[in-house]
């Protein structure tokens, strides 16, 4: 393998990285980087997986404090519902992962719905900031069973590319009257097994196709994310405590118009 492809990883980590986090669709991106960079080894689909896992430890590293905390305190009630709110939000994810995976990896992932799913989810972002609901839940572990499971049903929409996972998280948590830090940092937690599934699927499903110069590359890539997610949760973290999404929103119509401007020509 060239060592082309070990450049194109370290791209690929930093988009991946960079974008996770953000309401834009770090899936989404990283379709059309691949594509424009014309990224192709045997194992394609599981490093885009796999290297989004390199990004959610990221945030497994930068709230470890609070990891260990539940975990050491499990007896406890207050870390017993943590866990199973988490748990709640995280079931729809992954019903419908499993149950269309490989429908949306045959059919949906391409730059055209990537395009297209980025213009609709920035008008919608738009629509949620201005027409949302006043916050009535400002700490995470005030949250519902009822908030967490309808969290985790808009999350599930984000199995289309494009849409954005954590965007699709947040927004369904402002919809829900949580404020921006709470939706934001709930979205970091529900990422965590989500990917570590996705993962695992992937893993399992492409293990026989990986070659030597692949986990080389595989490697590359989540441990650029890895680092490049530090930044990126840090970043937004600081900007959702002083700034709307419509910044968000707008990037994504209009990169999304400019891609389909392209695609469809």
């Amino acid at each position: 393998m060239s060592y082309l492809a070990y450049f194109q990883a370290v791209l690929l980590g930093l988009v991946e990285g960079a974008t996770e986090f953000l309401p834009v669709s770090s899936t989404g991106h990283l379709i059309l980087a691949q594509d424009a960079l014309d990224f192709s080894i045997a194992s394609a689909n599981m490093f885009t997986v796999v290297i989004q896992l390199g990004a959610i430890l990221a945030v497994c590293w930068l709230y470890r404090q609070r990891l260990f905390d539940v975990a050491l305190h499990l007896n406890q009630k207050k870390q017993q519902h943590f866990v199973l709110k988490i748990a709640v939000a995280f079931l729809p994810a992954a019903v419908i992962g499993l149950a269309f995976h490989n429908l949306i990896e045959e059919y949906l992932f391409s730059p055209v719905v990537v395009a297209v799913t980025l213009v609709i989810g920035g008008f919608i972002i738009v629509a949620v900031e201005k027409w949302k609901p006043a916050p009535v839940t400002h700490e995470i572990d005030d949250l519902t069973f009822r908030q967490a499971f309808l969290v985790g049903c808009a999350q599930a929409v984000s199995v289309i590319p494009g849409t954005s996972r954590s965007g699709a998280t947040i927004i369904g948590g402002l919809i829900l009257k949580l404020d921006r830090k709470v939706a934001t940092e709930f979205s970091f937690f529900l990422a965590m097994p989500v990917m570590v599934a996705a993962t695992a699927l992937d893993v399992y499903k492409y293990y026989d196709q990986l070659t030597l110069q692949d986990v080389w590359v595989i490697a590359i890539g989540f441990v650029v994310s890895f680092f490049s997610g530090l930044v990126a949760v840090k970043f937004l973290i600081n900007f959702v405590s002083r700034h709307d999404f419509i910044p968000f929103a707008i990037y994504r119509i209009l990169f999304g118009a400019v891609l389909l401007a392209y695609y469809l020509n």
